[in-house]
């Protein structure tokens, strides 16, 4: 009985016709002649409502039904997520499916309305996008079935908690990879970038096809086979990529519901699994007032998932960045010389200055590419035209910190630095860009 009593509701149809009975009975007290007709309804609704939960609650397991989650979450993309309920009753019956997601979402609209047919099974699919790394916990899936009637609700609890992980975005770097297959990366912004001198080592001779290189052709093979035959060269290989995350206070400016050091933790895994496919080896530094994590460059096939292992719970510590304890570490644990992807930002001149005798530092042994990022907000309000005085002002100021971003590309070019100026959401394509470009002048 109690068991009853804790998954039984009323519908609103049901508070509306007790509210409507409750006035009847209240006129009737002044119009007696309303009496008997109020009391045949009123007992008409009690059978009516006796049937009701008759109907509901003749079958022991009426609903059943399961969440299906993946294992683990990808920040910062829709992850699909499906809820799969099962109609053992033999009418329809009208369900509200309420899904206790992770209190990470703060969601307060998800609940979803469907009709279950008889017998039939029924599947729910959306998507959630989480915005920060970490543990997530899911609670139930709570199912108010009615019947027909309208009058009660009977609380199904369909799934179980459970916790899932959410991961850097393995499902942007699984993107970029498919499409690198397929040779589509043109798609998202990725230029096809041609060789520059030969920066490589040679593989093969070939039959010539179009598009070849004619400056490649081998005349002796083209003599000796009687067709034009060409060198064939290979990317050199095994050339250490690092990516350089910095987790100071500077990295923890939102943008779309994510920090810049989820931007760039995300982007750094996606170079990471392009120069892995090239054959390079990849690595990481994440520092901030100490460092983080050191993992050396290496090649091997678990590189990727360790990298994303430490990855995973790594924050901000909301402290100034230590450059010179960064340079001590690159110069014990990067002994070759590599190809350096700092993910920072830098907001003005003042804060670059502070830092750049540590940069030049690294960029005398290393290709060091400084990846900052543009403010949008600054952005849009440069772009909006003055309405007023104060408008006039506001937009004198953003244009003005603006055109410091400019400067520290050109302070970073003037000491032969590479740097990269870009909005958060093209980092992972401007970033590969920058590494591909830099391959093909065979400047590492």
């Amino acid at each position: 009985m109690m068991h009853v009593l804790r998954s039984l509701f009323l519908t609103p149809r049901c508070f509306l016709v007790i509210s409507l009975l409750t006035t009847a009975f209240i006129l009737a007290h002044f119009y007696p002649a309303l009496l008997a007709a109020t009391r045949i309804t009123f007992f008409v609704f009690v059978a009516l409502v006796a049937l009701d939960v008759w109907l509901l609650y003749r079958v022991r397991t009426g609903i059943s039904g399961t969440r299906v989650c993946p294992d683990r979450l990808s920040n910062g993309d829709e992850n699909p997520i499906s809820i799969e309920l099962n109609n053992h009753y033999t009418f329809p019956l009208t369900a509200e499916v309420i899904d206790e997601l992770p209190l990470q979402f703060q969601a307060r609209d998800n609940a979803h309305h469907r009709i279950l047919k008889a017998g039939m099974r029924e599947v729910i699919a959306f998507t959630l996008r989480p915005t920060e790394r970490g543990l997530y916990r899911f609670g139930h899936v709570n199912v108010l079935a009615c019947t027909p009637l309208h009058l009660v609700q009977r609380r199904y609890q369909v799934a179980t908690a459970r916790e899932v992980p959410v991961y850097p975005s393995f499902l942007q770097m699984r993107g970029f990879e498919l499409m690198a297959a397929s040779n589509r990366l043109h798609e998202v912004g990725v230029k096809r970038i041609r060789r520059i001198g030969q920066a490589s080592a040679f593989e093969r001779i070939k039959e010539y096809v179009v598009g070849d290189d004619p400056r490649t052709v081998n005349w002796r093979a083209t003599a000796r086979r009687g067709e034009l035959m060409v060198n064939q060269y290979q990317d050199e290989r095994a050339q250490p990529v690092y990516c350089l995350l910095d987790a100071g206070r500077v990295m923890e400016l939102p943008f779309d519901g994510m920090t810049l050091l989820d931007h760039s933790i995300n982007a750094s895994l996606v170079i990471s699994n392009v120069a892995l496919k090239k054959q390079d080896k990849v690595g990481l530094i994440a520092f901030s007032s100490e460092i983080h994590n050191v993992l050396p460059a290496s090649a091997g096939v678990r590189q990727l998932g360790q990298m994303m292992d430490r990855l995973y719970g790594l924050q901000t510590n909301f402290l100034a960045t230590d450059y010179e304890r960064l340079y001590s570490t690159v110069r014990r644990q990067a002994r070759q010389r590599s190809l350096m992807l700092l993910f920072t930002n830098f907001a003005s001149m003042a804060a670059l200055k502070r830092q750049l005798p540590y940069l030049k530092a690294l960029a005398r042994n290393h290709l060091l590419v400084v990846i900052f990022f543009e403010n949008t907000e600054l952005t849009a309000l440069a772009s909006i035209p003055p309405a007023d005085t104060a408008a006039v002002y506001t937009r004198t100021i953003a244009a003005q910190f603006m055109l410091q971003k400019q400067q520290i590309v050109k302070e970073l070019q003037k000491h032969l630095i590479q740097s990269v100026l870009t909005r958060p959401e093209n980092l992972s394509v401007d970033t590969l860009n920058k590494y591909l470009e830099l391959k093909a002048r065979g400047l590492f």
